[in-house]
């Protein structure tokens, strides 16, 4: 570790990525596609909390939620974000910065119909962030929720849909021995599939 040739000098980005996560797939015992996204709220407060990855291209990595939740409300404020994996059994991390949008609604139907019939319940059911007097209301909501739709279809609610964040940013990090880490970085001035990406290694 700590060599120049730490990293193949051919690596980009996305086909890195989908190499590490094809190797954390095979190696880590729960949600390999566990991310960590980071939000600012309305006061410039930061915010974290753990969400899966539900796809990635050349466009950006694909997450969804209740938009009216307060990770939802954040993005919507802002339209920037960082996601964090990390890959504890194989001593790795990526780190990443962007600008997010919506996914369209033609891919947030996809998904959502993707999706366990009592998750698309759930959807209905849960306020997302609010306060909750108690474990009972919730499952009233959700029984009410499950007699409305009946056997029926379960459609996507309004305020549940996607995000993709699109990377100004992709850091590797890999474990070395006494805390000499490697540490790969690509930046962009502006996001996109088409867009440049400058490397650089870091130091530990």
């Amino acid at each position: 570790m700590g060599r120049d040739d730490a990293f193949p000098a051919d690596a980009e980005p996305w086909g890195l990525f989908a190499a590490w996560m094809a190797e954390a797939v095979a190696a880590e015992p729960n949600d390999p596609d566990a991310m960590a996204l980071a939000t600012v709220d309305r006061a410039g407060l930061p915010d974290v909390r753990i969400v899966l990855m539900k796809g990635y291209d050349s466009r950006g990595f694909v997450f969804y939620t209740n938009l009216e939740s307060a990770k939802g409300q954040e993005l919507l404020h802002t339209r920037v974000a960082a996601l964090l994996f990390h890959w504890k059994s194989l001593r790795r991390q990526v780190r990443v910065r962007g600008v997010v949008d919506l996914v369209t609604p033609k891919e947030a139907d996809a998904y959502f119909a993707s999706r366990a019939r009592q998750s698309r319940i759930g959807a209905w059911a849960s306020r997302q962030s609010r306060p909750l007097a108690s474990r009972a209301e919730l499952e009233a909501e959700v029984a009410a929720a499950r007699a409305r739709f009946g056997a029926g279809e379960v459609p996507r609610p309004a305020h549940w849909s996607g995000f993709r964040l699109a990377p100004l940013g992709i850091e590797f990090w890999r474990e070395g021995a006494h805390r000499l880490h490697d540490r790969l970085a690509f930046t962009r001035q502006r996001a996109g599939p088409d867009e440049p990406w400058t490397r650089t290694l870091l130091q530990p």
